[in-house]
């Protein structure tokens, strides 16, 4: 990824407090040819995404077919997973998006919108949008 969408992720990671955490985990995308077999690269890639969640964790998958929270909804459900007492673990598919068995793992499906968004932007929206949720429930006046 370039340096600012590493910049642009880190900026809302580090805002967080000790007592809720935001991390990147990053599975490489598959190497993708002009003949390449997409369903076999987006499995490939959903076996490594599965191989990286935790058996007990929340799962939530990334798809433009899932819940479009607003900002309030997402900050009632960032309440309901930490009142869960478990770690989440938000899967963002590769450009031809998540497998079925990975969307079949996931507890729940969030939309971050029905536009198609470049990859990249992607880390930056979901980790300002989570920052956001949880500055409301701390009362912190970002949100305003």
């Amino acid at each position: 990824m370039p340096s600012w969408v590493e910049q642009g992720f880190q900026d809302y990671a580090k805002r967080f407090t000790s007592n809720c955490s935001l991390e990147l985990c990053e599975i490489p995308a598959e190497k993708r040819t002009k003949n390449a077999d997409t369903t076999r690269i987006v499995e490939r890639e959903s076996e490594k995404l599965m191989a990286a969640i935790h058996p007990y964790h929340h799962v939530i998958a990334l798809d433009v077919k899932g819940h479009a929270w607003n900002t309030e909804q997402l900050a009632a459900e960032l309440k309901n997973w930490q009142t869960d007492g478990r770690h989440v673990d938000l899967l963002i598919g590769g450009p031809d998006g998540l497998s079925k068995t990975c969307l079949q793992k996931a507890h729940s499906r969030w939309s971050l919108s029905p536009l198609t968004l470049p990859h990249p932007l992607i880390r930056i929206i979901l980790a300002e949008q989570l920052y956001r949720a949880w500055s409301i429930l701390q009362n912190h006046p970002y949100h305003r």
